[in-house]
Order: C-alpha cells, then structure tokens, then sequence
C-alpha cells in the first residue's frame, strides 16, 4: 500500500494548492490514505476548525500538528473532539487531544503518530520513550505505522528514525520546511526522510515574505511576519509499505506546483 504523506502546510497559499491538487495526487499516486501537517494552516502559524476543514476537504485523512498546534485559542477544542487531528504525543499531561491514531485504509488498520523534539524547541517530553509508549500502545492494533517528527535539529531526527528503524514503517521529518536529500529505507525497513518539505510560497523565507524577515535579522528588532503568496508548491513524501509486514519496501520525494492553467507542473 501507498501512503501520501505532506509537508507543513503554510498559510492560505498552502491551503489552495493543497485543494487544488492532493485529490488528483493521490489518485494518480495509488495512494490508501493522505496525511499532512497542519500547523502552520491558519495565517502561517496555527490551526483552526475552518483550516482544518478546508484540509479535510481536500482529501487529507490525518492531520499532525506541532509546536505551533496552541497558537489559537480553538485548538483545544478542536483537538479534544476531532481524533484526526494529532498534537504531538510527548506534550507534557495533562493535555488536550492525542498524539496517536489509527485508521483504516482499504481495511488495512494505520497507525499515524506524531511527537516533537527537544533540541532548540519547546521544552516537552522526551520523545524517545514517548515512542515506545506509543508503540506499547498500539502492540497488536496496527502493523502499519507512521511517525510524523517535527523538530529543528537534522541529528535528532536521524536519531529518531535510527532509534525507530524496524519497529515502524516510516518516520518522515517536518518544522524546517526545507526538504532533504535523504529520502530512504533504512536497513530494519523503515521509510525516512529528514525533512519532506514546506506546502506553501517558496519566493519566502520559509513561507513568510522574504522582506520582513530580512528586516528582522538586519535590526535584531520585532517584526510582524506575513505568509508570502508567490511560487505555491505542494511538497512530501510517497511511501510504499508492505501491508504484511509492515516494512517499507520504498520512498520518494514528492513535490509539485501550480501550472499556469491551474493543474500541477
């Protein structure tokens, strides 16, 4: 089976691009089921119960989040009733939503989980054993099973999939919005990639209009940041797992923009 995994989604530009063209990927990608981190949907940074929607709509199955899941005030909600929504699962208790859940895609029970890491972030969990808890959990629910890790540094991410490698089918990396080179299947079987890249306006600084930000580091002084809305592109990753297994047998890197007739390029 084939699962469809999308990278942070910035903005309204993300959230278009993501309409336009997921459903359409997914068919032609074969793929079971669409997951795609949601966080930065709502203005760049957050999400609410329309952007989420609007991700539904578009053919997600799952959303994961991460250290911007709190930036609105409805989040909470959202995520205490909404069980497709995922905030990373190491946040320290008591908190609201879950980190983990299982789907089905073809009646192939999936597991999707979502934990955040510790280096130059928000100071949780560590997301290491909040992996093995996660995977206690689900012993005998799901033989299918993807870990969305969403952090800064490129070592700890690599230590993730490292720490992960035969006990889960994919461990794919978000937050830094700059896809890597590195998409592959290491030894035990599992998918991994570093970073699967930004969903949103790459003429930016990660997503956010290249002056501001420049202004930013040039005064060292506060600036209001604004989603660009130039050169929109859909980024991820494709993963093809053996549904016996639960092995991944492989990964590629997804990515495609808006064509000038509206379809992808």
């Amino acid at each position: 089976m084939r699962l469809l995994f999308v990278g942070d989604v910035v903005g309204a530009p993300g959230r278009s691009i993501l309409r336009a063209l997921l459903a359409p990927l997914k068919a032609e990608t074969g793929s079971a089921l669409a997951i795609v981190n949601g966080e930065n949907a709502a203005g760049g940074a957050g999400i609410t119960r329309e952007t989420a929607d609007q991700i539904f709509s578009a053919g997600a199955d799952v959303i994961t989040t991460g250290n911007h899941v709190w930036n609105k005030r409805e989040a909470t909600t959202l995520l205490e009733r909404e069980p497709r929504i995922l905030r990373p699962a190491n946040y320290p208790e008591p908190c609201p939503g879950r980190g983990m859940t299982v789907v089905s895609a073809g009646g192939i029970a999936v597991a999707v989980a979502n934990i955040m890491g510790r280096v130059f972030m928000p100071l949780v969990n560590d997301p290491f054993r909040a992996a093995d808890r996660i995977l206690e959990e689900l012993a005998g629910r799901a033989r299918v099973i993807l870990f969305d890790v969403h952090a800064e540094a490129t070592s700890e991410k690599m230590a993730l999939g490292w720490y992960l490698d035969g006990r889960v089918s994919a461990v794919l990396g978000t937050h830094t919005h700059v896809a890597t080179a590195d998409a592959r299947v290491l030894p035990g079987g599992t998918a991994f990639m570093t970073d699967v890249g930004m969903t949103g306006p790459y003429r930016s600084v990660i997503g956010v209009r290249t002056e501001l930000v420049l202004q930013r580091f040039l005064t060292q002084r506060p600036i209001a940041y604004e989603t660009a809305d130039e050169d929109v592109r859909l980024a991820g990753a494709l993963v093809e797992v053996d549904p016996a297994s639960g092995r991944a047998i492989s990964i590629e890197r997804v990515e495609r923009a808006m064509s000038a007739g509206g379809g992808s390029a």
